[in-house]
């Protein structure tokens, strides 16, 4: 599956942020600075945009996202040396507790941007998620 418009946009204002900071900050850092390159990228977005989530119809609590880009990809930043499982759960519940077909984990900690593009099985229904390499276009 190719990666829209939208997540190449986020992914680049991402790989920007990467290459002007390196890794080693902590998420906060590269949170805010991931919002500058959103904003003069004219991306519509909000930034700890909190969710209900149910169980059976009952509120059980809120989560956060790091971000909402324009009401359709929610995104998930890390700043860790290796991405484990947890985090990339984590992101792909995301994306199905806010409704959206597609989300992003990405991870400014390495030395080269790690970013995740996930899916969400009630528009894509192959996989419950999808983790895509970023060195390739499927």
């Amino acid at each position: 599956m190719k990666k829209n418009d939208l997540t190449y946009r986020i992914i680049g204002c991402a790989m920007k942020v990467h290459n002007s900071l390196g890794p080693g900050f902590q998420e906060v850092i590269y949170q805010r600075c991931l919002a500058i390159e959103l904003e003069r990228a004219e991306l519509g977005f909000e930034r700890e945009k909190e969710h209900t989530v149910y169980y059976e119809g009952i509120d059980v609590g809120t989560r956060r996202a790091d971000f909402v880009v324009a009401d359709s990809v929610v995104v998930e930043l890390k700043a860790l040396v290796k991405l484990e499982d947890v985090h990339l759960a984590q992101a792909k519940n995301y994306t199905v507790a806010y409704d959206f077909p597609t989300g992003l984990l990405i991870n400014f900690g390495g030395k080269s941007l790690e970013y995740k593009l996930l899916f969400n099985p009630k528009y894509n229904s192959d996989k419950f998620f999808h983790a895509v390499n970023p060195d390739s276009d499927k």
